[in-house]
């Protein structure tokens, strides 16, 4: 019975590790859009052209 507890419970602790891996890898991936956003409306000032 224990050695069920325990594989259960390792599973189940996989399994919101990977959930946490995938919503790490979304906000990432928002950020490194607003970066690259704020990257180019940098730029674009920097060379005098405006929006």
């Amino acid at each position: 019975m224990s050695f069920s507890f325990i594989s259960t419970f390792a599973v189940l602790f996989n399994l919101v590790l990977f959930g946490l891996g995938v919503y790490a890898l979304i906000l990432f991936i928002k950020l490194a859009n607003r970066g690259i956003q704020a990257l180019d409306i940098y730029l674009y000032e920097k060379r005098g052209e405006r929006f």
